[in-house]
């Protein structure tokens, strides 16, 4: 009898972490990187909150560990699933996030920091469906750039009506946000839109005539005055944020300055004067890599891009391995939403990109946004489980 058990409860350890199990199969340093992402990004939240938090110095902070459990559960419950399913439901998950992108804008909508962009849950909580809209729409694209033939194999090519669709989605997608308004959202849905269509491998002649296509609708967007004016000053504040340096380029000015000061070693953990006296605005969120700067310095913020580093090189080499052409669009897309946004984050912190309301992906604080970046990991570690061999 006691043999029997302990035979019992061998095999059951052989199959949780013994060769070919999902623990000995998983991406470990991919996995590794986003929690120390996450860790990092707990202390600079804590740091850039304490001296204003409504709570407590710690309240903000706490908020910011249970979005990472939630978040970390939704990785886990993703990640040991068949990614095939996405497939099949993607169009739902597009619907789904439409519906969410069309709720915004009615009254259920409010408005946070200027933007329409959260629904109110209730207990300090919300929503950003925006973010929801990141995944749903990269295995939406993956669905419509992969054709299958008859035989149900994937062809070299996409077809011209998979591209239209395409189009169509991203297009109702932007629109919505656009609404809000939300141009960094809007951007990173279009960068994302473009790398997808570029790795579907598509004639080059339609990657040229996109670009021009693009070209031409900015243009048509900046000349016909669709944008706000504010969003305008933030373009033209990045050629010369000292012109208006109390006005649309305090921000960056500011940004510059927090940076700059933590030189090379920082001023320390919670000892940032520009950061307790709130010089830079959001600087939990969208600016929260001048957190890392002043109080972390040069080793600080070359260590937080060298971890998002290892996230999309490990993103890479997991779309690399792919072994059909859905898998590889979706983990490709995924690492060019992460690529940009971390891009235009880290750019807008040090004056060669407009400000944006773009959050740096696990690092800065964000319910909405933490739940969107780990489901996207988490179909990662999916396609990697499936992809290598037991």
């Amino acid at each position: 009898m006691t043999d029997a058990i302990g035979v019992r409860r061998r095999s059951f350890a052989s199959r949780v972490v013994g060769r070919g199990s999902v623990v000995w199969r998983m991406d470990w340093l991919l996995f590794g990187a986003v929690v120390a992402l996450s860790a990092v990004g707990t202390l600079l939240v804590w740091s850039a909150t304490r001296t204003w938090s409504s709570i407590e110095p710690t309240g903000m902070a706490k908020k910011h560990v249970l979005n990472l459990l939630i978040g970390l559960a939704l990785y886990s419950a993703i990640a040991v699933t068949d990614y095939r399913w996405l497939r099949t439901y993607a169009p739902v998950l597009y619907g789904i996030a439409v519906i969410g992108l069309i709720l915004v804008i009615s009254p259920m909508g409010s408005t946070i920091n200027g933007h329409h962009s959260w629904i109110l849950l209730g207990g300090g909580f919300a929503l950003q469906p925006a973010e929801f809209m990141k995944p749903a729409l990269v295995v939406m694209l993956a669905r419509l750039l992969t054709p299958t033939s008859e035989k149900g194999k994937a062809k070299d090519r996409p077809r011209a009506s998979g591209l239209a669709l395409s189009l169509a989605v991203v297009g109702v997608a932007a629109a919505l946000v656009m609404m809000q308004p939300d141009l960094g959202t809007t951007m990173v849905l279009m960068a994302t839109t473009g790398a997808i269509i570029v790795f579907s491998g598509i004639r080059k002649r339609w990657v040229v005539a996109g670009v021009l296509l693009a070209a031409l609708a900015a243009a048509a967007v900046w000349s016909l005055g669709l944008l706000k004016p504010y969003q305008v000053a933030r373009f033209t504040a990045l050629i010369d944020p000292s012109s208006d340096p109390r006005g649309v380029g305090y921000n960056s000015t500011q940004a510059l300055v927090a940076i700059g000061s933590g030189e090379v070693f920082g001023k320390g953990l919670f000892h940032g004067g520009q950061t307790t006296g709130r010089f830079v605005p959001e600087q939990h969120t969208d600016f929260i890599f001048t957190v890392a700067g002043e109080e972390l310095g040069f080793v600080g913020t070359v260590t937080v891009v060298a971890l998002l580093g290892v996230v999309l090189l490990r993103g890479a080499r997991i779309a690399r391995m792919c072994g059909d052409r859905f898998s590889a669009l979706v983990s490709g897309g995924i690492v060019a939403w992460l690529a940009f946004q971390t891009l235009v984050n880290v750019g807008m912190t040090i004056g060669i990109m407009p400000i944006t309301g773009v959050p740096l992906p696990f690092v800065s604080y964000g319910g909405t946004a933490t739940f969107a970046n780990m489901t996207a990991v988490a179909i990662l570690q999916a396609i990697h489980l499936r992809s290598r061999p037991v």
